[in-house]
């Protein structure tokens, strides 16, 4: 793991001879009848607009990772179409996958394709969000409540580093179908309700933003604005994209900078912001050590193996045990955005092109 910017959060994985036994849904070498199948591996991403690392990130990741291993891989976007993901899954399964990856749009609608799949013998991962109620073999994710906390406690060191008294905290929440929305969000609440409990913050506005959708995101906060006559003096924004939204609406009201706003994923955009002093932090996740934990996991179904992951999850609405890989975020301020970029995530040409190449310098990249 490259400069110690991220450990797994779970013991080490550990390979296990021979095809999942009885009761399991089959690992992928085999079929019920016995006969041999071409390994392949399907990968549903979830869109391209939410954020920039499904595309820019995710799939660059798996594919190399699969392409190393000489496994043949299928990576589709459903482009935030629930119609689009079931069709994709469905031609996936056509085509000969023995293993499906899937990032659900909502949980409805990856439960329904990971049945279809388990019913056809093919071996299935959620990858990055939980499928509530699904059938996952496994899942394969961040500890995302870790990743509220660090928003909470990141917000929490900015409003005192500013000396705000008594501030009024806006939520921008993620996606209400998005389980991993709900996490961050008991993650943050877990640091802010003492602070409001103790009246040092007050609670503001608390809305969830559909789709994750960073055009709504900024209407939502607009109308935020406007209900609280501008008494907002903090926003907790789940990801980068929610959080530049806001800072949008910011700069159109010259308050930007003036108010501290979190992200999530360390996007350039977000990084960008961070130097510019118009967002407070970020959470770095580092995708590649998520798309090669679960490449790993994909690639041993594949050849008819499992692996023992030493940690569960419980499914809330199932009740179910998940086996799972939870890896560690890390909190990523002014002077960590150089650890993203030596960490490969992201690079310099992409946050310090233009205007951002004095700020850059200024905080140590070069």
């Amino acid at each position: 793991m490259r400069k110690g910017l991220l450990a797994f959060a779970t013991v080490g994985l550990a390979a296990v001879t021979g095809v999942a036994g009885c009761g399991d849904q089959l690992a992928s070498g085999s079929q019920a009848d016995g006969g041999a199948r071409k390994p392949k591996v399907g990968v549903i991403l979830p869109d391209s607009r939410t954020s920039a690392r499904w595309e820019g990130a995710d799939r660059r990741f798996l594919k190399e990772a699969f392409d190393a291993a000489g496994i043949d891989s299928d990576i589709q976007n459903a482009q935030g179409d629930k119609s689009q993901f079931s069709n994709i899954a469905e031609q996936m399964i056509t085509n000969g996958a023995t293993v499906l990856m899937i990032v659900n749009l909502d949980s409805g609608t990856g439960k329904a394709v990971l049945e279809k799949a388990r019913s056809q013998g093919i071996a299935t991962i959620d990858y990055d969000r939980l499928t509530l109620g699904g059938s996952a073999q496994y899942y394969v994710s961040f500890d995302n409540e870790a990743v509220g906390r660090l928003q909470g406690q990141g917000l929490s060191r900015c409003l005192t580093e500013k000396g705000a008294e008594k501030p009024v905290v806006a939520y921008l929440n993620g996606a209400p179908t998005d389980n991993n929305a709900t996490l961050f969000k008991s993650g943050y609440d877990s640091v802010l309700k003492s602070k409001f409990d103790a009246e040092e913050f007050t609670k503001g506005p608390d809305q969830w933003v559909p789709d994750w959708n960073n055009a709504q995101a900024g209407v939502i906060f607009e109308q935020m604005l406007t209900q609280t006559e501008g008494r907002i003096d903090g926003v907790l924004a789940a990801n980068d994209g929610l959080g530049n939204a806001a800072i949008s609406v910011l700069k159109k009201n010259k308050l930007n900078g003036r108010i501290p706003v979190t992200g999530q994923d360390a996007t350039a955009q977000g990084l960008r912001n961070i130097l510019a002093g118009d967002q407070c932090m970020t959470v770095y996740k580092a995708i590649k050590e998520e798309a090669k934990a679960a490449s790993d996991l994909a690639i041993a179904l594949a050849n008819g193996q499992r692996k023992e992951t030493g940690q569960t999850v419980r499914d809330p609405e199932s009740g179910r045990d998940v086996d799972a890989l939870l890896l560690t975020p890390k909190a990523i301020y002014r002077d960590d955005v150089k650890d993203v970029i030596a960490d490969g995530f992201v690079t310099r040409d992409e946050v310090c092109a233009g205007k951002y190449a004095k700020l850059c310098a200024a905080a140590g990249i070069n």
